[in-house]
């Protein structure tokens, strides 16, 4: 939101940056030190910024300006001019907020709620005293400027005790127990270390610290699962300001006390132990004369009396007043963001270990039995669908009008998923009642709070009579055509009416249709349930005038999937037989059509790239659409338009044909991405219609899926010609016929069909051929490098690919380990994921800790049951049932009969399940779900902290916090238990204005025009704090964009705010330990490096790769590059023996993961090379050169830049060496043979790590990565997080140039005098080598500079910016002519050393 109290702006110091943090973003000041360009006129590469901005090259003619604090050019959209306005509060005093004429009344009451002096009123009237004189008392739905121009000042606000009601009263005395208690509160690790950093310097500000202390940075990359007790922080200590506060007994007021206003009566006991009875009455509080258990409620003495609770508090108690003030000043010290609660807050897979006591809390108690279940105060209702069809309708023709519509829709959304959770939870755990209890418990349908739900049922139904399936109205979840015998349940969730129209229809449907309904599992009902959601956020984004879709979330909690959506007006009442304007209910028996309802749908057509088609009715009457068949068209009670059972808004997947995959769609962003790259084509359309006869051959033959049959191929080929002119005539747009492949009957011409069938093929192949292969490619080549099985979904969703074919590239990465023990343990999780989920559902209330405790140790231990006879067979025919086996029609039985017949025999329910049965049953569903067959070796990698972590998240299981022992054979016991959450899936609308800034200015920071990217960012951060607020992952996105930009003009300072912030948004709403957030840690470590404040940096690092070891585990290229830049912090402390610790760590993992010829292993010879110049051992920096220059050339080509730049090194190292050995003939050398063989003789086992390392290196894994020849994209591409691809496009042209500036070196301070001992004992294998000609001698200093090497790891230049980002700072004048580019020179280095001396 716009405007902040100057009272909460002056509190939020930035975290070791002394700049006060407001709302609003900053300007960057380079602090008088602009960027100096080196002679050469170019700047050596900055840290790419993340998601698609590689470093440009900046020349003298657009190195940036230093920005001016007023910006001379008109505002932009968004851009915000805030005016001071002084307030009076009840009590009095005086503050400042800082206003927007924009800003609503309501804002205004908010920005008073966030500041201290105002935080704890909650019911007032606001008067504006306006320049002239006047008064007006302000409604909250005003605008100031509206009412007053406080842009010529003179314009001030009162606060005025307003009048109690009941609603008013309780939500005050909510408000003063939400300020009273700090859980709220969520302290970063990063402030606190900041905090502590402050203070510890305070005390030792005589003495300087030199040694930089070591951290246990290595030792828990191997030990990850002691790592779990390191993630969560301490709860913060709860400051105690009151004994207790709780509504008294003698509530309610008895009626003759309702005349004299009381509402409430309270009763609180102090920290001094006295017990006050206190009366809440619309005008004030003061404490009664009730004594014992009789009601007096005459006041005792008249001061006793306050507009506020806190202000009688403050009054009664001393203690109060301290506590409370103690209270407010830890929020106030703590970052403003800290203070904010999240919408849609992330749950946590980890809990507190040990359990922290249960205590007795009146208040909560009463808290949790008052409200009833999940609902608004005192019982009051929502009404979801209008609340959400008003905002839509809200005018957006300017950029104010679009904040204000956004940001009611974000809040009305956010506001619907939560009581949505709440609701379905409630229906899960049977405390809301079925609205039609009569019929079978799976097919019942709930309304609670103005929502509907309804479960996605699954599994097989044939012991319910054929004509009772259909009324398995579940919403989504119904089986699209088929499996509900056609009847689309989500509209006959919302409709009842629609019932016996379906139930009229069952008995006609097809035998081919009954079988395929027994046969369709679990998979297909989620499958719909996920593409109805899908479909219905596509029209939301179309946003077509007229045209409305309901909110819409998908719940899984205990092994149930329940489908939340709001309500069509008038469909649950009476006779609605006529509000059935378009789409079919009976599975295109009927289609229903109306002129006004088509022409919105044919406008959301085009913006989705679907073809107005015809199809035939079942008495083959033709009809006209612009949609599938089985969406259907409703006009509510309201008279809108509404458009649900959306399954298929993009065209099926052509690899995936065949009933039991009538769910498989393509993506969203493929179908934009194939819908781009035909149009770029448009112009050759010959060669096109060549390669798409070939392709059509390869995905008949390649495809794991059932793929059409023979003759289909031929006919498609033979028409592939025509299509191609027809479609080139007619129009350059390609629209795709969503009806094609369907059991629906189409009109119009064969050729037209076999036209719109071929291009459906078309975008099949596109993503088999085109798609799938090159997301392999920038895999191998790190351009996109996800950590763990979120980061891979996401990028696999990005580029258009389903989960589905996981398997698919699963088999064409296997040379890379790292990315093969990804794909795999994500296939082995989302398949056990099923399994659990049947174990659930089948388990009642008391066993649900213990099964889980079960299942898990039967997924990483060794159970073997001793289970009864026969029972075993029988779990497995139970647990099969979870997979897609369609052709098993055995079925389990009824959920209630399973757990009744359990719970007589005194059996718990998942008593039988064994390990083996689990992982046959995980294997089974890997094979039929992604055609992936399980390794034998799998079972070990599950014993993974990583696979655990992602397991939990899937399933929304929290365990304790504690070291475990996955070797054990049960690792887990049922008290590490501790919570099912349930696991959300939403409609949450996105802000696409501030997506499109964003993106022009990451376009910008390519360039190198920084004034403008910053403008950019600044703007689209500020849009996103007014629509949803900071806690968003895209404001995230922003304060990264804008902290690169501040930290390449030269102003880490205030990189280090924005940096700081976007890490407590990322905790807050991706999670602990998301890799993100390990980046975010990265990030704020090499800014601190770069304000020389090495321990902080320290500090940060170790977090990042405790994050990095619970994400992705410790082998992974993003691991490797975090150790770098831990190594080049150490290097610069001069504690070289740490640093080469570090190194030769990470170039183990990068040798062992990319192999000794990927351009990474390169980066990390040259930055061993860079170290050993900086110990002054120029033979061993030759040598390691020497390896990153022939890594060079191989793979990318003598006459590339970095292959050139390397070139320039190596020279550089030779003359270094000779002026060296120039100066030993003089005699100025020293010989420290003694030392070094002391030091070799003390430390046995550095010595034997460097010759393992030798022989590691040596032998060249020729077989690693064919691949990677092709994988030649060494640019610093930053990998892709969250960030879509076009941004990397627009910025290709400039990374080419940015090339240019090769690979990133940390040039921080450089140290002066290496470690003693080891710089020793280098010399002395160097001047041996030297000195004896003897090829032994030579082998062997050979062995050991390579030993060494393989140990140093370098920089990651082209992974995330995090490792990009090891150049710290502005660049320095150089004046040496060494090369730039690969890393600052060495004079350079001391420079700046002497500089912060």
């Amino acid at each position: 939101m716009a405007g902040k109290s100057k009272g909460g702006k002056n509190k939020g110091k930035a975290q070791g940056a002394g700049q006060s943090v407001s709302a609003e973003p900053e300007v960057p000041v380079t602090d008088g030190a602009e960027v100096v360009n080196p002679e050469n006129g170019e700047v050596s590469d900055p840290p790419a910024a993340e998601g698609g901005v590689a470093d440009a090259e900046k020349t003298d003619g657009d190195a940036p300006v230093v920005a001016q604090p007023e910006p001379v050019k008109k505002p932009a959209e968004g851009e915000l001019h805030l005016f001071p306005v002084p307030v009076r509060t009840q009590s009095g005093e005086k503050l400042e907020l800082q206003l927007s004429p924009g800003d609503s009344v309501i804002d205004v009451k908010q920005f008073l709620l966030d500041a201290p002096e105002t935080c704890f009123y909650t019911c007032y009237d606001l008067i504006l005293h306006s320049k002239d004189g006047s008064t007006h008392q302000l409604e909250d739905y005003n605008e100031i400027s509206e009412i007053a121009d406080i842009t010529s000042g003179g314009c001030s606000l009162e606060m005025v005790a307003g009048i109690y009601d009941e609603r008013s009263i309780r939500s005050h005395l909510r408000r003063v127990r939400e300020l009273l208690s700090l859980s709220s509160l969520h302290v970063s690790l990063s402030t606190s270390l900041a905090l502590q950093q402050e203070s510890s310097q305070g005390k030792s500000a005589g003495s300087e610290k030199t040694v930089i202390q070591e951290l246990d940075g290595l030792n828990f990359m191997e030990d990850n699962a002691g790592a779990l007790t390191n993630l969560l922080a301490p709860a913060p200590a709860e400051i105690k300001c009151v004994e207790s506060i709780v509504f008294s007994s003698f509530n309610p007021p008895p009626s003759y006390r309702r005349l004299h206003g009381d509402l409430i009566y309270i009763d609180v006991v102090t920290l001094e132990g006295n017990k006050y009875c206190i009366t809440g009455s619309s005008k004030s509080f003061y404490v009664n004369c009730s004594n014992g258990s009789i009601l007096d409620p005459k006041p005792t003495k008249q001061s006793l009396e306050a507009s506020t609770l806190v202000g009688l508090l403050q009054k009664i108690s001393a203690n109060f007043k301290k506590g409370f003030r103690e209270v407010l000043d830890r929020r106030a010290s703590a970052h403003p963001f800290e203070n904010v609660q999240s919408l849609l807050p992330v749950t946590s897979w980890l809990g507190a270990h040990p359990v922290p006591e249960h205590r007795r809390d009146a208040a909560r108690a009463e808290e949790s039995v008052v409200l009833s279940y999940g609902t608004e105060l005192i019982g009051m209702q929502r009404d979801w669908n209008e609340e959400l069809q008003s905002c839509r309708e809200f005018p957006h023709g300017n950029p104010q009008e679009r904040i204000l519509r956004g940001r009611a829709l974000y809040k009305v959304t956010c506001d619907f998923v939560d009581a949505a959770v709440k609701g379905a939870v409630g229906v899960i755990n049977r405390c809301i009642p079925p609205i039609n209890p009569t019929d079978p418990e799976c097919f019942h349908m709930y309304v609670h709070n103005n929502i509907f739900f309804s479960f996605a049922v699954d599994s097989d139904y044939e012991h319910i009579p054929k004509d009772r399936k259909p009324d398995c109205q579940n919403g989504p979840s119904r089986s699209t055509k088929v499996s509900s015998s056609g009847v689309e349940a989500k509209h006959d969730m919302n409709h009842a009416e629609f019932t016996e129209v379906s139930n009229s229809v069952s008995d006609n449907s097809s035998d081919a249709s009954a079988d395929a309904q027994i046969a369709d599992s679990e998979q297909a009902t989620y499958a719909s349930a996920n593409n109805d959601l899908k479909g219905t956020k596509a029209y939301q984004e179309a946003d077509i005038s007229g045209l409305y879709n309901l909110a819409m979330a998908i719940i899984d909690y205990r092994g149930h999937r329940v489908v939340a959506q709001s309500i069509i007006p008038g469909i649950l009442q009476g006779d609605k037989s006529d509000s059935l304007l378009y789409g079919s209910v009976d599975n295109g028996k009927k289609i229903s059509w109306n002129e006004s309802f088509h022409s919105k749908v044919v406008e959301a057509a085009k913006r989705l790239h679907l073809k107005e088609h015809v199809v035939l009715d079942g008495s083959g009457n033709p009809v006209k659409l612009a949609a599938t068949v089985e969406c259907k068209g409703i006009v509510g009670s309201d008279d809108r338009h509404y458009i649900l059972d959306l399954m298929r808004v993009t065209p099926r997947d052509s690899n995936y044909m065949g009933q039991e995959h009538r769910f498989c769609v393509l993506r969203p962003e493929l179908v934009a991405s194939f819908v781009e790259a035909e149009s770029t084509k448009q112009s050759t359309r010959q060669k096109v219609s060549d390669a798409s006869e070939e392709s059509n051959d390869q995905v008949a033959s390649t495809s794991d899926a059932k793929a059409s049959s023979v003759e289909g191929d031929d006919k498609t080929e033979e028409s592939s010609g025509p299509t191609l002119e027809e479609n080139s005539n007619s129009n350059a747009e390609i629209l795709f016929n969503p009806n094609v492949f369907t059991e629906y009957k189409l009109a119009g011409s064969p050729e037209e069909i076999a036209a719109d069938e071929e291009l459906v093929k078309r975008a099949g192949t596109y993503l088999l051929d085109i798609v799938i292969p090159k997301f392999v490619q920038d895999l191998c080549s790190l351009d996109i490098s996800p950590m763990d099985g979120q980061t891979l979904t996401d990028a696999l969703h990005l580029h258009g690919i389903n989960v589905r074919y996981l398997g698919k590239i699963a088999g064409m990465i296997k040379h890379l380990p790292h990315l093969w023990d990804l794909f795999t343990a994500e296939i082995i999780v989302r398949s056990a994921k099923h399994v659990i989920k049947e174990i659930l559902r089948q388990s009642p209330d008391h066993d649900i800790g213990p099964a889980i405790a079960h299942f898990l140790n039967c997924f990483v231990g060794k159970v073997s049951g001793a289970s009864t006879k026969g029972s075993h067979g029988n779990a497995q025919s139970k647990t099969q049932k979870g997979q897609e086996s369609s052709q098993t029609q055995k079925s389990t039985k009824g959920q209630k009969l399973n757990n009744t017949a359990a719970s007589r025999k005194g059996l718990s329910t998942y008593s039988h399940l064994t390990s083996d049965g689990i992982w046959s049953s995980i294997k089974e569903f890997a094979k039929s779900k992604y055609q992936f067959e399980v390794p034998d070796d799998a079972r070990l990698s599950a014993k993974r902290v990583s696979v655990l972590r992602n397991l939990c998240q899937k399933a929304g299981i929290t365990i304790a916090a504690r070291k475990y022992n996955l070797d054990a054979s049960t690792p887990f016991e049922a008290l590490d238990i501790l919570n099912l959450q349930p696991v959300v899936k939403h409609s949450v609308p996105t802000c696409t204005d501030a997506k499109n800034l964003m993106e022009a200015g990451k376009v910008r920071m390519a360039e190198g025009t920084l004034n403008e990217a910053y403008a950019l960012f600044s703007e689209a951060f500020s849009l996103l704090q007014q629509i949803t607020g900071p806690m968003h992952k895209d404001a995230a996105n922003c304060c990264r964009y804008l902290a690169m930009v501040l930290y390449h003009a030269g102003d880490t300072a205030g990189a280090i705010v924005q940096q700081h912030r976007e890490l407590i948004i990322n905790e807050r709403c991706l999670g602990l330990d998301h890799p993100d957030t390990a980046h975010s840690y990265g990030n704020m470590a090499l800014f601190y490096h770069g304000l020389n404040q090495t321990e902080l940096a320290l500090r940060h690092m170790s977090r990042t790769l405790l994050l990095l070891s619970l994400a992705s585990g410790p082998d992974h290229p993003d691991v490797a590059a975090t150790l770098i830049n831990v190594a080049m912090m150490y290097q610069d402390a001069s504690n070289m023996n740490t640093a080469l610790r570090y190194l030769q760590e990470a170039l183990m993992k990068n040798e062992r993961l990319l192999g000794p010829d990927h351009v990474q292993t390169a980066v990390c010879y040259h930055a061993l090379a860079i170290a050993f110049s900086c110990m002054s051992l120029y033979k061993l920096s030759i040598q390691h050169e020497k390896k990153t220059y022939d890594i060079l050339a191989k793979q990318l080509g003598e006459n590339d830049s970095r292959t050139k730049d390397s070139e320039n090194w190596l020279n550089t190292f030779k003359h270094r060496e000779e002026q060296v050995n120039a100066q030993k003939q003089k005699g100025q050398g020293t010989n420290a043979s003694d030392n070094a063989i002391n030091f070799l003789k003390a430390n046995p086992a550095f010595l034997q790590a460097m010759k393992a390392a030798a022989i590691q290196s040596g032998d060249g894994s020729a077989n690693v990565n064919r691949s990677l020849n092709a994988a030649v994209m060494g640019e610093g591409v930053p990998r892709l997080r969250g960030v879509d691809e076009r941004a990397a496009r627009a910025t290709a042209e400039a990374r080419k140039k940015a090339a240019a500036r090769g690979l990133n070196v940390r040039n921080g301070p450089g140290s002066n005098n290496a470690s003693d001992e080891l710089a020793q004992i280098l010399k002395i294998i160097n001047s041996a080598a030297a000195a004896s000609s003897t090829s032994a001698t030579a082998n062997a200093q050979q062995s050991a500079s390579e030993g060494q090497a393989t140990n140093g790891p370098a920089q990651n230049g082209n992974s995330s910016e995090a490792k990009a980002a090891v150049t710290g700072g502005p660049s320095v004048k150089s004046t040496s002519n060494t090369p730039v580019g690969l890393g600052t020179t060495l004079e350079s280095k001391k420079q700046k050393s002497k500089q912060k001396s």
